[in-house]
């Protein structure tokens, strides 16, 4: 079996290489590495872009892309993760809906800006009665998060290089046997997933399971910052962004030194290009980023 992962190319960029490959000997697969790095970003983008005919602007695509470009040629079927954290109580968030409010506990939902979009967000995520606050906090995941961004993500960038995902956390037995577990099976003190741990515990320790969870970050706002004042000038007169943040706000936000929120939407005006206007994928980037 061959097992690839990806690694970033940046100053401060979490990697997790080493400790995929020390997995995969210690399960004697066919290990195989990429990188990621700034290179990879300007080419990536616009290609994801065109992929993506739904405009989710999560960072992970780009990686994720590149790992089907990677694996394409060796397989046609991967298997992925998808899921683990939904269904076994993977992420932060979860502790932190379990935490009485004066410890820091909140429910786990996003902070939009927008009432109304919490509002639509509340409806769609709503859960069935007799829930725990863990469970309830998992089925808002899997009905908006998963299937809208991470699943939607998956099979747009796989396909994109003819190949087809399997999800074996999401197979239907699996799910069906991990959502009603208790809440202890799934979240103690600082550790989520305990019980996908205490298994890798015994079946396989060089995963080492006890390992503080990191999240998947790709330092794109580094690799956006050089050109930031000139990507805002540039897209702040799309039609697609005016109407949607106007044009003073986008600027302000480029040429603000050291702001997030770049990335969405730089991702947003080369996507508008490609599927609103019909150009090209290389084109739509110089019209937004200029020659790269």
């Amino acid at each position: 079996m061959t097992a690839f992962t990806c690694g970033f190319e940046a100053e401060g960029a979490k990697d997790e290489r080493a400790a995929a490959e020390k997995v995969a000997r210690a399960l004697d697969l066919d290990w195989r590495e990429t990188s990621f790095g700034e290179a990879d970003f300007w080419r990536i983008l616009p290609e994801v872009a065109w992929a993506l005919d739904d405009p989710t602007a999560d960072y992970a695509t780009l990686p994720t892309y590149k790992l089907a470009e990677a694996a394409r040629g060796t397989l046609t079927v991967v298997l992925t993760g998808e899921g683990g954290d939904e269904l076994f109580g993977g992420y932060g968030r979860y502790r932190r809906a379990l935490r009485p409010t004066w410890l820091g506990g909140r429910p786990a939902e996003p902070r939009p800006a927008d009432a109304q979009v919490l509002a639509r967000w509340r409806a769609e995520a709503k859960p069935p009665p007799g829930l725990t606050a863990l469970q309830q906090a998992q089925w808002a995941d899997v009905t908006t998060w998963l299937p809208n961004d991470l699943l939607l993500k998956l099979d747009r960038c796989l396909m994109a290089h003819g190949l087809e995902g399997r999800t074996p956390f999401l197979d239907p037995e699996v799910a069906a046997f991990a959502f009603p577990l208790p809440d202890r099976f799934k979240v103690r003190g600082r550790y989520g997933k305990w019980i996908l741990r205490k298994w890798l515990e015994r079946t396989c320790p060089a995963a080492e399971p006890w390992a503080r969870k990191r999240g998947f970050t790709v330092p794109v706002e580094a690799w956006i910052a050089p050109r930031a004042k000139a990507i805002g000038d540039r897209i702040a007169g799309f039609e697609a962004l005016r109407r949607l943040k106007g044009t003073d706000e986008v600027k302000a936000l480029f040429a603000n030194e050291g702001a997030a929120g770049r990335w969405p939407l730089l991702f947003f005006a080369v996507w508008s290009l490609i599927h609103l206007e019909g150009a090209e994928p290389r084109a739509a980037l110089e019209a937004a980023v200029g020659a790269i």
